[in-house]
């Protein structure tokens, strides 16, 4: 779910107001997941303390960070144990981590994700258009797309179709109504392409197109 564009700033002004601490939990939407390098920078909201997780191992480390100022370190100085960790400070872990950033920074993943996100959005688009009794909505930021399904059960048949094809998908949680599309940042243009052509003949599979004449001329025309 996509926020909208007055929340995170809203929460901002109402935190800073009342003295409340805003906690951003960028474990999924970080390391330019989103097409940005946080997701709070898509509104220009600068959180108190922000959480990393998952990608900034760089896919192959369990890795978390915890981000604040230089005013809440403070409160953790004279009793350090209250932000205790078991595995803290592991050097090949680190070592992944600073890789990763790296990585993220000098091959501009955030800007590929927002480009790559920007086809896929369209593309998924004119699915939807074209497969309206099955695909409900499309939305997402970056290559963080959610497809949502009229039902858990169309969901996972569309899933079950798409892993016959060998792509892989998960749904939100434990439910099949909502799945995600999470590829790799450095994703080549032509694997999106024949992901999109999978996705199809699996939607195909588990009901037909739209039939409407008022859609066609539109396809055509993008085509």
């Amino acid at each position: 779910m996509v926020p909208s564009d007055d929340y995170l700033p809203r929460a901002r002004e109402l935190c800073s107001r009342y003295g409340a601490l805003l906690i951003a939990d960028e474990i999924q939407t970080g390391m330019g997941r989103t097409g940005k390098l946080w997701g709070v920078d898509h509104w220009n909201v600068e959180p108190d303390i922000m959480c990393l997780g998952k990608s900034i191992g760089g896919g192959v480390m369990p890795l978390s960070a915890f981000i604040s100022t230089p005013a809440i370190w403070e409160m953790l100085i004279p009793n350090p144990v209250l932000h205790s960790t078991t595995f803290g400070g592991n050097p090949i872990a680190c070592a992944a981590g600073i890789a990763a950033i790296n990585v993220t920074l000098e091959e501009d993943l955030p800007g590929q994700a927002a480009l790559k996100g920007e086809f896929l959005l369209k593309e998924l688009g004119a699915l939807q258009l074209r497969y309206p009794q099955l695909l409900s909505a499309v939305r997402g930021k970056g290559l963080l797309i959610g497809l949502e399904f009229p039902s858990d059960a169309l969901g996972y048949r569309c899933a079950g179709a798409l892993f016959r094809r060998g792509v892989l998908v998960a749904g939100t949680y434990s439910k099949a109504r909502n799945i995600r599309i999470e590829p790799p940042l450095g994703i080549p243009i032509e694997l999106l392409r024949e992901m999109l052509n999978r996705l199809e003949d699996s939607l195909k599979e588990i009901g037909p197109a739209s039939r409407s004449p008022s859609i066609a001329p539109r396809l055509a025309a993008a085509t």
